[in-house]
């Protein structure tokens, strides 16, 4: 059942209808409780109120799979006007970014003049950019655009997903970027993916490990309090300096871990994403914790005092063709 709920959730994510069609009715289905809202000016208090908790924040400005150069300027854009008001808000905040989104499926060439102005501003705020990772279809031409623009840029670095067999491999030539580290939430075929929670998270403590005995910051992203202690213990054991790493949680997971985290005195960033494109990234978070559903099923069905209330027929279809898909498969 929790595999072929994943399924279904991950292939939502990827329907660009559904994704266009929600854009029109803001956040829904619960997702407000992971993503922060749908313009950067609103969350400014909630990161601010993050960060006097000694809560760091990334930002990412959804959007993903772009095909419109237009689109991708304007994300660009966007972008651009978060890091200036990051810096002139005086925020502990850097900015998380997708090629997909910045023109990589239109020409790779557009998409590094994109990211390499952000990355002049970025400078100029002395704010950290970090390239999310994607699918595996982007896989290597992401690392190569990275290299490419490290020869320029020191303030960028990018994520590594352990439940890809090259992961491990990969950190070695990625020594001195800052990375994060993360399990992965997208479907990938078993040629180049493990697909049993053992083995991702056992390759997860091999990667997360090894960075932690380098030379080089890394961001520790995951909500398994199992790996968390058993790196708090390797931590210990080894005498690493909490300086030298974050643990990092998604935006509404495990508050309460987050925050003793640190009590406990380590750094630690929250991963907040928000804008218009949030449909694919809130049925991904489905796909990763399908017990998430139930906030799905109240959000489409009832009101705050639990009356049956009316939905947009794209969106309430989908979501009914959803519900109907799971049942039969129980």
């Amino acid at each position: 059942m929790a595999s072929l709920a994943k399924d279904f959730f991950i292939g939502l994510s990827n329907n660009d209808f559904l994704n266009k069609s929600a854009r029109k009715f803001g956040t829904r289905f619960g997702a407000e409780r992971f993503v922060a809202g749908t313009v950067f000016d609103a969350i400014i208090p909630t990161i601010r109120e993050l960060n006097q908790k000694q809560i760091a924040c990334t930002m990412d400005h959804l959007g993903e799979f772009v095909t419109d150069r237009q689109e991708a300027e304007h994300a660009k854009e966007k972008i651009i006007d978060m890091l200036h008001q990051i810096h002139n808000e005086k925020l502990d905040c850097h900015v998380s970014i997708k090629l997909t989104q910045l023109g990589l499926d239109i020409e790779e060439a557009f998409c590094i003049q994109n990211v390499e102005q952000i990355l002049e501003v970025a400078h100029a705020c002395d704010i950290f950019v970090n390239i999310d990772m994607e699918k595996y279809i982007h896989y290597d031409r992401t690392l190569k655009i990275l290299k490419l623009l490290r020869k320029s840029y020191l303030n960028v670095g990018t994520v590594i997903q352990t439940y890809l067999y090259d992961a491990e491999k990969d950190i070695s030539d990625l020594e001195d970027v800052r990375l994060r580290i993360v399990k992965g939430a997208y479907k990938e075929d078993s040629a180049v993916a493990y697909s049993s929670k053992a083995a991702i998270d056992k390759n997860f403590l091999v990667i997360a490990k090894k960075r932690l005995l380098g030379k080089t910051f890394t961001s520790i992203a995951t909500h398994d309090h199992h790996i968390i202690n058993e790196l708090k213990k390797f931590i210990e054991e080894h005498q690493i300096s909490k300086d030298h790493f974050e643990f990092q949680m998604l935006y509404g997971f495990r508050v309460d871990m987050q925050h003793q985290l640190v009590k406990e005195g380590y750094k630690f960033c929250t991963y907040i994403p928000f804008g218009e494109d949030w449909f694919g990234y809130f049925m991904r978070r489905l796909a990763e914790r399908p017990q998430n559903l139930n906030l799905l099923i109240k959000d489409i069905f009832y009101t705050e005092d639990n009356k049956l209330k009316k939905q947009p027929i794209i969106i309430g279809a989908a979501a009914l063709t959803m519900l109907l898909y799971l049942r039969k498969r129980k």
